[in-house]
């Protein structure tokens, strides 16, 4: 005679797919976010474009430059969201009800990591889009274009898991809040907005060099057809790097905090 209920444990995929409907339902939820992560990238492209883009560039096609920087930097902004829910998960109790379930309970942090790639790509076809409105006009070819949206995937990816990370770390949620402000100020320590070259000597290596420039120079460079050099091949390294360093920090705090498997 068969049990009245089913024993059976659900498969990690299984786990992980609720876990990405979750997340995205949340995300659906908090429209005001979701807002704010467009908004402020676009107000940015816009004060830098018609206030700045004067001065940097009298030739008028600032915004060929600088669409590329923005395009990351609204993908941080989306990000950062991230923290703020792996932090209320842990702070609210959520975490724990999911360890008294026979599942893999780490696939709620992969829920977050989605939800956000999800809403990160909603938000960087509208910023491209304002873009194409105020005078950005790529040269790119179809497979250009898959070859930016690959990158800049990659780069949501990385940034994610580490803001995911930072989320199991902080104390609070507003904690999180704070430490994850801290990383949305490397995209202007790169080339996003002025050539590193144009910056002072003793901050040209760390802006050259760090994660977001080379991501930004392969963008610029698939977009506006500008040689792109070896930024393609330091790009995909430090945002496997980072996805790699990131997943392995979530997996140690996680079940260091939570006790789960």
């Amino acid at each position: 005679m068969e049990a009245p209920f089913s024993t059976k444990v659900p498969s990690s995929w299984m786990t992980n797919w609720v876990f990405i409907g979750r997340g995205i339902r949340h995300s659906l939820r908090d429209v005001d976010a979701m807002v704010m992560a467009i908004v402020l990238p676009v107000m940015l492209m816009l004060l830098f474009t018609y206030v700045f883009g004067g001065a940097l560039d009298p030739s008028g096609n600032y915004v060929e430059y600088v669409v590329p920087g923005i395009i990351l930097l609204c993908a941080g902004f989306g990000a950062s969201g991230t923290a703020v829910r792996v932090a209320e998960d842990l702070s609210n109790g959520v975490i724990e009800r999911f360890r008294t379930m026979p599942i893999q309970s780490l696939g709620v942090i992969t829920g977050h990591v989605v939800a956000s790639l999800f809403r990160n790509l909603i938000a960087t076809v509208i910023v491209i889009s304002v873009a194409l409105l105020v005078g950005f006009s790529p040269a790119a070819s179809f497979g250009e274009w898959l070859g930016a949206m690959g990158m800049i995937i990659l780069f949501i990816l990385a940034i994610t898991w580490l803001f995911a990370a930072i989320g199991l770390v902080a104390g609070s949620a507003s904690a999180a809040s704070g430490y994850g402000f801290i990383l949305l100020f490397l995209p202007y320590l790169s080339s996003a907005f002025v050539p590193t070259q144009s910056m002072p000597r003793w901050l040209q290596g760390f802006a050259a060099n760090q994660p977001i420039t080379p991501s930004i120079e392969t963008i610029r460079g698939l977009l506006t057809n500008v040689p792109i050099g070896d930024n393609a091949g330091w790009a995909v390294g430090w945002c496997l790097l980072l996805i790699a360093g990131a997943f392995i920090w979530c997996r140690v705090v996680f079940h260091g905090r939570s006790g789960q498997r």
